[in-house]
């Protein structure tokens, strides 16, 4: 984490909790389906087919494109924009579909409201690289939880650094923090919910484009 720039870590962060909480807005307005937890959603996916009939299954493969498509597109922007523009491209994808996906929820027809917000999610991945072994601004943390227990029994062996578990355990706390926060937020506004993590996202989107021209400044 020491060679992680400052920025990457607090935007990480931030973005990570804005996961947690887009995704919380989503389960509870798709009753129990993620708009960024694939792997939940594959689960339930495989469980619908295995049941003849059962309409979620179409719902969960909607997300899945959706999510698909996000990535590839935020992929394939950091690919054609390598260096410091990268990330601001992608986080300018980002915060365009959370907004596209709030103006969506204002009108009668909310129906794209969930496909854009996986479609977000999905983007949000290739906004942020790993460095250093630590890896923000995900919106999964299966891997977190995993690579937390290691660097913990790292610690207490005295294999790792005494504090090497901090980064994961910020990123999981920020994840489940966002989800409790837009869980509320969401049972309180409804949809309208979704301006604060379009909101938070504009705010990282901002930081890397000022941090982008003061290092094309330097240079």
């Amino acid at each position: 984490m020491r060679d992680t720039h400052p920025f990457d870590i607090a935007g990480g962060l931030l973005l990570t909790a804005a996961a947690g909480y887009v995704d919380a807005v989503g389960f509870l307005r798709l009753d129990g389906l993620y708009t960024s937890f694939m792997s939940g959603n594959s689960t339930q996916f495989a469980v619908s087919l295995a049941q003849p009939g059962h309409a979620v299954a179409w719902q969960i493969g909607l997300l899945f494109v959706a999510f698909l498509a996000g990535g590839f597109c935020g992929s394939l922007v950091s690919l054609l924009l390598p260096g410091r523009w990268g990330s601001a491209a992608v986080l300018g994808l980002e915060a365009g579909l959370l907004v596209a996906a709030l103006s969506a929820s204002a009108s009668p027809f909310q129906g794209p409201v969930s496909p854009l917000l996986a479609a977000a999610m999905g983007a949000q991945n290739a906004a942020l690289r790993r460095s250093a072994g630590f890896r923000p601004g995900v919106t999964f943390v299966t891997g977190t939880l995993f690579s937390l227990s290691h660097t913990l029994a790292q610690a207490v062996t005295r294999a790792g650094p005494a504090f090497g578990w901090v980064p994961d355990a910020c990123t999981w706390l920020a994840l489940v923090g966002g989800a409790v926060v837009g869980g509320l937020a969401y049972l309180g506004y409804g949809l309208a919910a979704l301006l604060v993590p379009a909101a938070g996202v504009g705010l990282v989107l901002a930081l890397a484009v000022g941090r982008a021209v003061r290092v094309g400044t330097a240079a």
